[in-house]
């Protein structure tokens, strides 16, 4: 009997096509005749698009995790001290990079693109900068202004911005091809310099911290004397013996009372102490208990001293909305030390008193009272350890 070559073909092509004999397709060299379409539903869900993409997503990871594995080993057997470096940086980044990869190769990354985490301490940056996203669209649909917000989102958005002004530059810095690795030498040289509070370990925060306080106590003494100097060219001779009554206070080692600031308040309102109105030189004397560099045009050093103590005071009628019982211990030392003063050898009763004195004073002042707001930074802080306890 004949075999008929064109059902030999067509069952052939059959088996080939799927691999094996389909559903209905008879053993017979004759023509087959497909009873059920699961098969063919089979095929075009196997070889989707979806699917295809998914498979070349898992092969990228998959080649780049062989390939990251491989430098590491090199780096290990022939830089032993490099790779203790490396590996201190990197642990943790490698599986966070594979899943956002990944995420981005499998259609399922919605807002990582455009942001690459380089470091660990990054990672931890990315997620305050998740939060601070939810803050903003809650303000945005809310309709809710920023000096409304609570006290902890406020002090989230400031702590954010301020770690990416300092991360920025070390970003761009590790973009150059192998530029990585000088930045992890200087982040392992300079970590106070460079690295933002994310890398540092407990202890290195309470050492920075303390450096940073020497560094702006070092200013101190010059912001009092440029208080005395001025108060020779005060008219009114009752703010003149006021304000030099305080400054003797201070430099005598005793604290003064809220009172004693508000009685001279209006000279910090205009000549000659307003924030637009002083010295060029008291005005970078000033700088360094924001953190600020002094390093600036005069016009320029005054905007951002206005700014900061702007945004300050609305932190503190935050806090007040809140209640300052409602702080835990970190809290309120964070909010003591970015008030110039410096909690390490206070205790949380200590912290919680100075800073309910503070805002006794600070929720008072004016938006042209700036300059007394900074000033205070030393003078209520700086005999505070020093006056006597009942």
């Amino acid at each position: 009997m004949a075999l008929s070559c064109r059902g030999v073909c067509r069952g052939a092509s059959v088996v080939l096509l799927y691999g094996k004999r389909p559903v209905g397709v008879k053993a017979s060299l004759c023509t087959p005749r497909l009873v059920s379409t699961k098969s063919s539903l089979w095929f075009v869900r196997h070889y989707s698009p979806s699917q295809a993409r998914h498979g070349i997503g898992r092969s990228v990871v998959s080649g780049l995790k062989w390939a990251n594995e491989k430098y590491e080993r090199f780096l290990q057997r022939r830089f032993p001290r490099f790779y203790a470096l490396y590996h201190t940086f990197m642990r943790g980044q490698n599986e966070y990079m594979f899943k956002i990869i990944t995420e981005f190769l499998t259609g399922q990354m919605c807002y990582h693109i455009g942001f690459m985490i380089f470091y660990k301490g990054f990672r931890l940056l990315f997620q305050d900068g998740k939060k601070v996203r939810r803050i903003v669209v809650c303000m945005l649909s809310e309709k809710t202004d920023y000096q409304n917000l609570h006290y902890r989102d406020m002090e989230k958005i400031r702590q954010v911005r301020r770690d990416l002004i300092k991360a920025i530059p070390l970003v761009i810095l590790s973009i150059p091809p192998f530029a990585n690795y000088v930045v992890f030498i200087l982040m392992y040289l300079y970590p106070r310099q460079l690295l933002i509070r994310h890398f540092w370990t407990p202890q290195q925060l309470v050492e920075f911290q303390g450096v940073y306080h020497t560094q702006r106590a070092q200013h101190h003494w010059a912001i009092v004397k440029g208080l005395e100097s001025t108060s020779t060219s005060v008219q009114d001779s009752r703010l003149k013996s006021r304000l030099m009554e305080l400054c003797s206070k201070v430099r005598s080692g005793v604290h003064p009372v809220v009172s004693d600031v508000h009685a001279v308040r209006t000279l910090f309102s205009g000549p000659p102490l307003g924030i637009r109105k002083m010295y060029a030189d008291q005005t970078r004397h000033l700088c360094p208990l924001l953190f600020l560099t002094p390093r600036l045009p005069a016009f320029w050093i005054r905007r951002r001293l206005k700014s900061h103590a702007l945004e300050l005071m609305q932190l503190d009628r935050a806090i007040v909305r809140l209640g300052v019982h409602q702080l835990n211990d970190a809290e309120l030392r964070e909010a003591c030390y970015t008030r110039g003063l410096n909690p390490d050898r206070l205790s949380p009763g200590q912290c919680r008193e100075w800073l309910t004195q503070w805002l006794q004073f600070s929720t008072h002042l004016k938006e042209s009272e700036t300059s007394l707001y900074l000033h205070c930074m030393v003078l209520l802080t700086v005999n505070y350890t020093k006056q006597p306890r009942h």
